[in-house]
């Protein structure tokens, strides 16, 4: 099976966190988004992964070949035209069984399902209760009719959430080219819904199957509550970490290498490997790996790689290598 995972956008509702690493590469529960959702994919037979990467890609490409051992593939969408051109910028490797897989959202469903599937493809959905802001697929018996990007009076609930199996990787190559070629867009870029409303209309027989869990990562907010998320699953971690007079309050996650000293960390709070916090109260938060948190108070928190935060209390977004220092000087 061929997997291909569009990586190009800029994640601009991520920033600061986005303006120096890629949106698949912010970290939560221990290890990057990007992380989380391949080893969801690991019990599918791969053949090969084909990530189509944009902005600082080049660190997509590290991460993956030198932590990932499957076949691997990079392709580089030089312009932000839309999911269906990333796509096909990949058309060469869409034969046999594919799919693909968006990198904005974590999911827990039994992934072997669409090794069972004996139709055209199957799209993976979740009931919403407020359809407005989704793409959502139109029903027509077992099989998808329509598919409909947020329309403001929707004619379903079911929305797609970003993972679209095709039993023929050639049938939606020939859609996505006829797409481009005709040049339809909506804001401005090309939309996988509409190549694969092309492959309906063809007569494809397209099924959906609903997802136990669905979850944002793409702002801050949701950010959290996903980490929030992932780790209540964790049964705690052994990364070897130093710990003085320091109270965890579970769940959290600590990285190898992290020092805690006199502070109450917990509950919900990653910590990334290399941290250090010293004299602080933290919750509901994200530590960057390598960053140091000094006499400080933090609730629901996103500290970049590398940050410095001194004497604060508050809640705070800090990019990578930042300093924020709200007390005294630092000695």
């Amino acid at each position: 099976m061929k997997i291909i995972i569009p990586l190009a956008g800029l994640g601009t509702r991520l920033r600061p966190q986005t303006y120096t690493r890629p949106k698949p590469l912010v970290s939560l529960a221990g290890k990057p988004l990007l992380g989380h959702i391949l080893e969801r994919l690991s019990p599918l037979p791969i053949e090969e992964v084909i990530f189509i990467t944009g902005y600082l890609g080049e660190q997509i490409e590290e991460y993956v070949t030198s932590t990932w051992d499957f076949p691997a593939r990079f392709v580089v969408q030089q312009e932000q035209l839309g999911q269906a051109h990333a796509i096909q910028l990949a058309r060469d490797q869409l034969h046999g069984p594919t799919f693909v897989v968006f990198a904005d959202t974590i999911f827990e469903t039994d992934i072997t399902r669409i090794t069972q599937v004996k139709s055209d493809g199957l799209l993976y959905v979740r009931e919403v209760e407020d359809p407005r802001s989704y793409g959502v697929a139109v029903m027509d018996g077992e099989y998808i009719a329509r598919l409909v990007e947020k329309s403001s009076e929707p004619e379903s609930n079911l929305a797609v959430v970003g993972l679209y199996y095709f039993s023929e990787g050639e049938r939606l190559a020939e859609a996505v080219d006829e797409l481009l070629a005709s040049g339809r867009q909506t804001g401005g870029e090309y939309y996988l819904a509409d190549a694969i409303q092309i492959m309906i209309d063809r007569g494809a027989k397209i099924e959906v199957e609903g997802i136990d869990v669905w979850l944002d990562c793409g702002r801050p907010s949701t950010l959290l509550d996903t980490n929030r998320h992932l780790l209540g699953r964790i049964q705690g971690n052994d990364a070897k970490h130093t710990r003085i007079n320091t109270t965890i309050v579970p769940p959290v996650y600590i990285g190898k290498g992290a020092q805690l000293t006199n502070s109450v960390v917990g509950p919900n709070v990653s910590v990334g490997a290399g941290v250090e916090v010293s004299g602080s109260l933290i919750s509901e938060s994200i530590l960057g790996e390598s960053c140091r948190i000094v006499n400080s108070a933090l609730v629901g928190s996103i500290i970049g790689h590398g940050a410095t935060v001194y004497s604060s209390l508050n809640r705070l977004n800090v990019g990578d290598t930042s300093s924020v220092n709200l007390g005294a000087p630092e000695k």
